[in-house]
């Protein structure tokens, strides 16, 4: 990991060199599959099916019901259990999220109203192959099914034609019916533009790998994405003096095993606290399974930075954005109104990111690489479109048209100004 004092006379340049670095690297790594999506387009479940065979193995992109009630029953009733806890904490605190229409009549008895009306179809994209995630499901598929969302689609490949009993018990417990297993470019075509087999949605939303995301970049428009940028994976951790160097190790490690391109950085005022969490890490390190990618990962782009100053911390935690943000602090309450660019921010030492990741109830599903800036996480507004409603009166547009008329002429619209004047009482 990169060692970083706030002290020294370039730290703000190496900080700033370290954070562009890896957003440049990510950026950098565009990949076409313009030729994937046309071919799909073209030749619907054929091309699909060419390019499962190809990439994972896979010939049969609707699993049976019987298949899918095998696997299931196979499923461990803890995770089974596990699965049902985080359904119902997820369920209950976005279903807080729901909006309220908005319903105004001024003083001319015009009346204007706010509609939050649900997407009729979306398909969420839950990552697969060799590792699955059951908590993408629930993540993806609650707030759709909070919002209304009639027609919910699951796209999620499996290797060798085989998917993986949690992703599919958490499927049936949002009770989506369509399961398609497919995946990459071709399977964001399929549901894009439909074939015979699938027919289209409105909107695709949940993470996937680079390829995924470019192909939901390219079918934008035709389509509709999730408004962020969604992975590789961060979290900032702010320690004191009083924090558990053991606990931000495993912290970090734990982020950094997702992927080697994820980012992990840690902030103290404490030079005492960042020497014992390096030492933790290597401890920690030896005793996990994706070893390999954590270390990538932290070698990468992990960060423990000295910072003597809280607003100093809070101006690089805002320069930062990061997608996970740990006050891991005693005072943290004095920090949370200053800090302005985070997808979630966990509030003192028992707030662990990984609690977050599956049953507290918030979304794991959050805005990566600097984009906390001025995107959210994924949430019930994801699956909302709003329609104005207006009514006006007669005494309304006698009232309010003269002016209109005025700025449209202004503009050299002078039609708009006559679908005015003709509704206008003359005298």
């Amino acid at each position: 990991m990169k060692i970083l004092n706030s002290k020294t006379k370039n730290f703000d340049k190496n900080l700033d060199y370290l954070l562009f670095k890896r957003r440049k690297s990510i950026k950098s790594d565009k990949v076409s599959v313009t030729n994937i999506i046309n071919d799909v387009k073209k030749n619907g479940d054929t091309a699909l099916i060419k390019y499962e065979k190809k990439f994972n193995r896979n010939s049969t992109i609707i699993p049976s019901a019987t298949k899918i009630n095998k696997l299931i029953k196979s499923l461990n009733p803890k995770v089974k259990k596990a699965i049902d806890t985080a359904y119902n904490r997820i369920y209950k605190f976005h279903s807080l999220q729901k909006f309220k229409n908005i319903s105004y009549t001024d003083k001319f008895k015009n009346k204007l109203e706010y509609k939050y009306l649900p997407l009729e179809s979306v398909a969420i994209y839950v990552p697969g192959s060799l590792v699955s995630y059951p908590s993408s499901v629930l993540m993806n598929a609650i707030p759709a099914i909070v919002a209304g969302v009639k027609r919910i689609v699951m796209i999620n490949p499996g290797f060798k034609g085989n998917q993986n009993p949690a992703v599919l018990y958490a499927a049936r417990k949002c009770k989506i019916k369509e399961i398609y297993s497919i995946g990459g470019p071709s399977a964001i075509a399929a549901v894009s533009y439909g074939t015979k087999k699938i027919k289209r949605v409105d909107k695709i939303v949940g993470p996937g790998n680079l390829y995924v995301a470019a192909a939901k970049k390219e079918v934008f428009g035709d389509v509709g994405v999730e408004g962020m940028t969604a992975g590789p994976s961060e979290i900032t951790i702010v320690c004191d003096k009083f924090s558990n160097p053991e606990w931000a190790a495993s912290d970090l490690i734990g982020q950094a095993e997702h992927d080697p391109q994820a980012q992990c950085i840690l902030i103290s005022k404490d030079k005492k606290l960042i020497s014992k969490v390096q030492m933790e890490i290597s401890k920690q390190l030896k005793s996990i399974p994706r070893e390999s990618v954590a270390k990538k990962s932290l070698k990468r782009n992990g960060i423990l930075m000295y910072v003597a100053k809280d607003s100093k911390i809070i101006n690089i935690v805002n320069k930062i954005a990061p997608e996970h943000l740990e006050l891991n602090v005693k005072n943290y309450k004095s920090l949370i109104p200053k800090i302005k660019n985070s997808g979630s921010i966990c509030l003192g030492k028992y707030a662990v990111m990984a609690m977050t990741d599956y049953n507290i109830g918030s979304n794991h599903i959050l805005p990566t690489n600097g984009s906390a800036k001025y995107s959210s996480g994924i949430s019930v507004n994801e699956f909302y479109k709003r329609i104005s409603y207006i009514n006006l009166s007669k005494k309304g547009i006698e009232s309010l048209g003269p002016s209109v008329i005025t700025l449209a002429n202004y503009e050299g619209l002078a039609g708009h100004a006559q679908s005015v004047k003709k509704r206008i009482r003359r005298k």
